[in-house]
């Protein structure tokens, strides 16, 4: 065999292996043999995440912003050194001044000045207020004397406000200590808030002043005379379960006057009482 043969056999040799490795290469670039382009992977796992990380923030932002948006309104009615009675400045309360201490025996009555009261003599044991909702009237002394601990009374006539009503009172105060809620037989608003020397009445559930009201006047330490007493039960002289009645006759001409700190018959409280 001639040698230029054997030549150009090892030469085409090399020619079809640099060929193959070209075609090799070519279909690396395309995809494969068969020239589909490779597919770039989802990652549909990181993505799920991120959503579900961004759901997260956006139900904690919807549930907390309003939160933090009525702290910040209620703020403006919260007592401090250089705003000592916030109520001052919601529409409609009406104040009067009362000597505190003033004590009745359990079967006198007092000849109150308002209705509901919110000041005056009282009897010598408080209802219980630790954010006490009262399902029936409650003797009204016993109310009064909580008022003169620094809490505040949410009052309401059941026969003007219908139970979705009475249930969004009742979201107010329910367990929150020195507030306690109770009907008010024939009051002439179907709410009525009190606190030691303050009261404002409202006609709906949803007035803003209700919070203000409470936030400006619950244990707040200017405007009520016994600052640190307790509002807890009294075990053996008032049962929260079943307390004393309410009496809506009228007084009658034997029942304690408004101004009994100077009458005989009415004992001076011991302070912090």
């Amino acid at each position: 065999m001639p040698s230029g043969s054997v030549s150009g056999g090892s030469g085409n040799k090399k020619t079809g292996a640099k060929s193959s490795k070209a075609i090799q290469a070519a279909k690396k670039k395309s995809g494969g043999a068969r020239g589909v382009p490779a597919q770039r992977q989802i990652p549909w796992l990181t993505i799920g995440g991120v959503a579900l990380v961004v759901v997260l923030v956006a139900v904690i932002a919807v549930s907390l912003i309003p939160k933090y948006q009525n702290q910040q309104e209620m703020s403006a009615w919260t007592p401090s050194e250089s705003n000592q009675d916030p109520s001052d400045d919601i529409e409609g309360v009406l104040k009067i001044e009362y000597p505190a201490g003033v004590h009745v025996a359990p079967g006198q009555r007092v000849a109150y000045d308002q209705s509901p009261p919110f000041g005056g003599p009282h009897d010598s044991v408080w209802a219980t207020c630790t954010g006490t909702v009262y399902e029936q009237p409650v003797r009204t002394e016993n109310m009064v004397h909580s008022l003169e601990h620094g809490a505040v009374w949410v009052a309401y006539n059941p026969d003007l406000l219908d139970d979705a009503a009475v249930d969004t009172l009742r979201q107010k105060v329910d367990g929150r200590t020195y507030t306690l809620m109770s009907p008010y037989p024939d009051l002439d608003t179907p709410i009525a808030l009190q606190s030691w020397g303050h009261q404002l009445k409202v006609d709906s559930v949803d007035d803003e002043r209700i919070d203000q009201f409470i936030s400006a006047l619950r244990l707040n330490q200017y405007t009520y005379p016994e600052v640190g007493a307790s509002c807890s039960t009294i075990p053996g002289s008032f049962d929260p379960a079943n307390p004393p009645a309410f009496d809506a006759s009228e007084p009658g001409p034997d029942a304690v006057p408004m101004n009994a700190e100077t009458a005989g018959d009415m004992q001076q409280a011991p302070a912090g009482s």
